[in-house]
């Protein structure tokens, strides 16, 4: 099966490897390097990975009630594949300076912990539960946790190697 993380870490893998060792900068003032860009993606699976120890520990699900705003933001990110352009990340997801090596060794294996606590999460509560709140587009269950995902890191991916081709990454 080829699953939205399945194919996130693919990407991942390609794109890690396509800007290679070497000059990590980015070619705009006031944007994330690659490495900054890989360590934001690194905090979303984190920050998502401490929800899901929550919601397992506590035993239930901890999504709230979206709001009409937060309904139609998941209609458009996840379910039409709309990503927007130029949001601010929320703080805990805005990179902190980890190093290139570190953030590289970590991001995949908090990706299969992420998979690994949603697979749970899934069994646990089943499919339709509403087990997170995203930051901006509220309450999702485990397959719109897992698209997100995947379309948010692919957006990223995308902007990675963008810079990596003008920079000569």
């Amino acid at each position: 099966m080829d699953t939205y993380l399945e194919r996130l870490h693919r990407e991942l893998e390609e794109t890690m490897a396509a800007i290679g060792p070497g000059r990590d900068s980015s070619d705009q003032q006031g944007k994330w390097t690659s490495t900054q860009v890989l360590e934001h993606l690194y905090l979303t699976y984190l920050n998502t990975n401490k929800g899901l120890g929550k919601c397992l520990t506590g035993g239930e699900p901890r999504g709230t009630a979206a709001t009409l705003r937060q309904r139609v933001g998941t209609l458009l990110v996840v379910h039409a594949g709309y990503f927007p352009k130029g949001r601010k990340s929320p703080e805990r997801a805005v990179p902190k300076g980890m190093a290139r090596d570190e953030v590289r060794r970590l991001i995949l294996t908090e990706l299969q912990q992420m998979e690994t606590g949603l697979a749970e999460c899934e069994r646990k509560f089943g499919a339709r539960a509403k087990i997170l709140d995203h930051p901006a587009l509220g309450p999702l269950n485990v397959s719109e946790w897992r698209k997100f995902h995947w379309l948010h890191g692919k957006h990223h991916a995308q902007q990675i190697r963008e810079r990596a081709g003008k920079t000569g990454v």
